[in-house]
Order: structure tokens, then C-alpha cells, then sequence
């Protein structure tokens, strides 16, 4: 038998190609195969039935005239039922998936902007698998998924585009910067404005105290003491003002500059103000 045959051995995940005198005669399957050679028989080659994947790249342009590399990687596997087909319709299977691929790619990328690709990745890749499994099928190839893994534009192109997001983001970035500040600033007028209106609201209040103790007072010196007016009431009454504010001063320490004056003009003080006051209820009266 060693004179007339030989053994062929067919690996795991592979299927042999048995040619009879130059004509396809069956499939053999992995294990070890005995061919008659006198016969004219043998193994002309093997076919895989492992998932292969092709990688792409494709150079195109966009609508806007960018041009840019698209990668494309194409899993597939040979169909069981048509390795025949597989084995002998194609020469190069490879060469066969590239020119689809560029063909698909370079037919709808030129449709889009740069900006729609990078989000149209996933109908590139459906676009790519349709067409290849329709185009494929019938050379016992069936394509099992199609990926666009990178869209890479010219270099400065790339950089524009960075500059583009990088001033966007610089732009919002001082616009709520101008808001946080705008709203700062109305805060702080209005928490001014309502310490002012509680300030007024305390002088207001203290004066008011101040202008009734004296009224207070004045009446019960007039009452106590007989023969004394009310003007001499206010004079020594404004004179324990001036007494205790010289008094305070010194207490605190500081270096304080004093105009000319003397206790006497507490008299004069007084006249003018009666004489504002009276001057003031006549406009009225008027």
C-alpha cells in the first residue's frame, strides 16, 4: 500500500481540498486521509473555518474637504457548506474584502462633514457589512461584523479642531465666571442695602429715645425746680453731653485733633439750633 498510496493529514479547523487529476473531486475533513496517488489524487490545499479579520485603511475626504484615514477592521469566516466556492472563485479573498471596503467607504464619508463622521461611525460600519456580505456570499464567504476603529484627520486639522473645543470651553467658562460674579455683586448690594435700612431704622429709633428722655427731663426740672426755664434746662443739659463726650475721647487712647471751643459756647449752640427750629415750624406754618 506504501507503493501505490500516501497519507495526508488534515488539521483541526481547517478543511483539505482532494483534486483528482486536476479536477476538484471532495472535501476532506481534519484527521488523517489516505490518497491514491496513482490515481492522480491529492491535497491541493486547505481552506480555514477560523473567524479571520482584516484591517483597512482608507484615505478619503469629507464634504468639507478634510481629508482624513479611516481604519475598517472586517471579521469572516469561510461559509462550511461553500469552501469549494471559497477555494476557487477567488484568487485573493483579501484584496477581494479591500476593495469593497474602499468602495463603501469612499461612496458615503464624502457625503458627511468631518464633525457627522466621528458621530456616523456605527452606519459606516453597517454600510460596510451590507454591502460585504451581499458582495461576499456568493464566494462561500460570510462576514460577521465590520468596525470603524479610528478617524484620524490631517495633523493640523486634528489642532484646529482641539483650538476649536479648547476656546469653546474657555468661552463658557467666562461666561459663568461674569454670572458668578454678577450674582456676587447683587448679593452684596443688597445685603448693603438692607444693613443700611437697619442701620437707619436704629438712629431713627435712637433719637427718638433721646428726644424723649430730654422731653422728660425738661419737664420734670420745671416742675421740681421753681424759676428754672427750659432753655436753662437744655443748656446744662446739652453741657453733660459735652462733658461726657471729652471724657470718653480721652478714655480711648488715641491721638485725637480738637478744634478751638469752649464750654460757654454750648450757648451759642443752643441759639442756633432753637433759632433753626423755629425758623423751620414758620416755613411750615406759612
Amino acid at each position: 500500500m506504501g507503493n501505490i498510496c500516501c497519507t495526508a493529514c488534515i488539521d483541526t479547523a481547517n478543511v483539505g481540498v482532494v483534486e483528482r487529476c486536476g479536477k476538484f473531486d471532495r472535501l476532506a475533513e481534519p484527521g488523517c486521509h489516505i490518497i491514491c496517488c496513482p490515481l492522480g489524487e491529492a491535497v491541493r490545499g486547505t481552506v480555514s473555518l477560523r473567524v479571520q479579520q482584516l484591517d483597512v485603511h482608507c484615505e478619503t475626504k469629507t464634504k468639507d474637504n478634510v481629508f482624513c484615514n479611516i481604519s475598517v477592521n472586517v471579521q469572516f469566516e469561510v461559509i462550511r457548506e461553500k469552501v469549494e466556492d471559497a477555494y476557487y472563485r477567488l484568487t485573493d479573498p483579501a484584496r477581494q474584502i479591500n476593495a469593497y471596503v474602499y468602495d463603501v467607504v469612499r461612496s458615503t464619508v464624502p457625503n458627511m462633514v468631518l464633525d457627522d463622521v466621528f458621530s456616523a461611525k456605527e452606519d459606516i460600519a453597517r454600510n460596510v457589512k451590507a454591502e460585504l456580505a451581499k458582495a461576499m456570499d456568493k464566494y462561500g464567504f460570510s462576514i460577521i461584523i465590520a468596525l470603524v476603529t479610528d478617524i484620524r484627520p490631517a495633523a493640523n486639522v486634528m489642532n484646529a479642531m482641539n483650538e476649536i473645543n479648547a476656546s469653546s470651553r474657555l468661552r463658557e467658562a467666562a461666561i459663568q465666571k461674569a454670572e458668578a460674579n454678577k450674582l456676587t455683586s447683587i448679593k452684596h448690594a443688597e445685603a448693603d442695602a438692607e444693613s443700611k435700612y437697619l442701620q437707619g431704622q436704629g438712629i431713627a429709633r435712637q433719637r427718638l429715645a433721646i428726644i424723649n428722655g430730654l422731653k422728660e427731663s425738661v419737664i420734670n426740672f420745671e416742675q421740681d425746680i421753681p424759676g428754672i426755664s427750659s432753655k436753662d434746662v437744655v443748656e446744662l443739659m446739652m453741657l453733660t453731653q459735652w462733658i461726657d463726650m471729652m471724657r470718653d475721647i480721652g478714655q480711648t487712647g488715641r491721638q485725637t485733633v480738637f478744634m478751638p471751643h469752649s464750654p460757654a459756647g454750648m450757648a451759642d449752640v443752643t441759639a442756633q439750633m432753637r433759632a433753626g427750629i423755629l425758623q423751620g415750624g414758620a416755613a411750615t406754618l406759612q
